[in-house]
């Protein structure tokens, strides 16, 4: 693998890659400790990286050991001012610090933040904020903060959490943080480490994917259900300036590295349209 890896590594060496992490990848100890090390290596190699993590299940967890009752409206959270509590506590405390923890132990040099560091998520309401409560939006991110950090070799693991103008601070979405900070980076690649192993057609993975052939596969009942809008914010992803989207299956073991560094990849990379050298799928 190292030799195929070379040239990515030259390729990749000073850009930035946010990684939005989540599913299993961060409840097995196994993936936990594989995906600190892979991070670590990107870091090593020159290539500046930027964690955005969920932890639903952390925060239910925290919520039911207090007495609190967690209810969900169409898979988003329902967010009263005493979950937002819980929120700050899980998500920006032990959650954040675990992954740090774990980054630190390979000698990866991370630091954990929030939204709420140096106004880097400025929110908004929802448009279901009736309903939902204080689950927010992302209105406006502030690059200074991170662009310091992964300058001076660290590596920012965000909680996504922010507040808006009023000091209301919000639950956002992990998936649109991470989209809306890679934006902001105008990153090379945005990867999403999920427990979706990436764009299904028949009985294969799509290496590769254009907006062109989404559309159609979207038009066609190919693509249906929950992959949908995944599909649609990768393509807006795009157009608002980075360079790739790729979607890895993190129950995968090594799969971060197997995507950006190796022709074949495991998951599927978005593109707005296809090179010669991922018309026939490849990855990177």
């Amino acid at each position: 693998m190292l030799v195929e890896a070379l040239p990515y590594i030259r390729k990749f060496e000073g850009k930035t890659f946010v990684i939005k992490y989540g599913g299993a990848a961060m409840k097995d100890e196994v993936l936990k400790n594989i995906f600190a090390e892979n991070v670590t290596l990107l870091r090593k190699v020159g290539i500046k990286v930027v964690i955005v993590h969920g932890g639903g299940d952390a925060i239910t967890k925290t919520s039911a050991k207090l007495g609190l009752e967690t209810t969900f409206v169409h898979g988003k959270r329902v967010t009263d001012r005493q979950t937002i509590d819980v929120i700050q506590m899980t998500l920006a405390g032990k959650v954040n610090q675990d992954i740090v923890q774990l980054i630190n132990e390979d000698g990866g040099n991370a630091v954990g933040v929030s939204g709420l560091d140096a106004d880097m998520i400025l929110a908004k309401p929802s448009p279901n904020a009736a309903t939902l409560g204080l689950v927010g939006e992302v209105a406006e991110i502030n690059t200074r903060y991170i662009d310091l950090l992964c300058d001076a070799g660290l590596i920012p693991v965000i909680a996504p959490i922010g507040y808006d103008m009023e000091s209301n601070v919000y639950n956002i979405n992990a998936d649109d943080a991470a989209a809306a900070i890679a934006v902001a980076l105008r990153a090379e690649k945005l990867i999403y480490v999920s427990d979706v192993e990436g764009v299904r057609v028949g009985n294969r993975i799509l290496k590769t994917i254009c907006k062109a052939d989404a559309a159609e596969f979207i038009e066609k009942g190919i693509i249906t259900g929950g992959m949908i809008p995944k599909v649609v914010s990768a393509y807006q992803t795009l157009e608002g300036g980075v360079g790739k989207v790729h979607l890895v299956d993190g129950q995968i073991t090594h799969s971060l590295l197997l995507e950006v560094f190796t022709n074949e990849g495991v998951g599927t990379q978005f593109v707005n349209e296809y090179e010669p050298s991922t018309a026939e799928g490849g990855a990177s």
